[in-house]
């Protein structure tokens, strides 16, 4: 026996299924942002864009700073045995990352490598220009 399903079923299926969509939806928004303040970089804490940073000073830093591990070209110095190797700056991988997750690992540093966190050294304005500096070094 072939059973109809009735208006009403039908109408409570479709219910039942917009409100499981909605509560995805929420639930995924509520993730997005629980991640976003775990990561401690909000939207009020970003800067200005790398373009409108001083890149001849984020240079001068560099050189005084970052060349002895990442080289002057980026890709990590001649010589220096680290494991693991310190990142190539030129790459897709550091390139395509966002400004404030470089940032906040320049800022942090990165545990169980030699990437030390820098914020006791320099302001978080004068890690800003190296970032704009970093950028500068993009694979053509």
């Amino acid at each position: 026996m072939v059973r109809h399903i009735t208006r009403n079923e039908t109408f409570a299926r479709v219910e039942q299924s917009v409100i499981k969509r909605v509560a995805l939806i929420i639930g995924l928004l509520i993730g997005i942002a629980a991640l976003g303040v775990a990561s401690g970089v909000g939207l009020k804490d970003l800067p200005k864009s790398a373009k409108e940073r001083d890149t001849v000073s984020g240079r001068e830093i560099y050189v005084n700073t970052c060349i002895r591990c990442h080289g002057i070209d980026g890709k990590g110095a001649m010589g220096i045995q680290l494991a693991p190797p310190p990142a190539d700056l030129t790459s897709d991988s550091v390139q395509n990352r966002l400004d404030a997750s470089l940032f906040k690992r320049i800022h942090n540093g990165k545990s169980n490598t030699a990437m030390g966190a820098w914020k006791y050294s320099v302001s978080d304005d004068e890690i800003w220009d190296v970032l704009a500096y970093i950028r500068t070094m993009k694979q053509q």
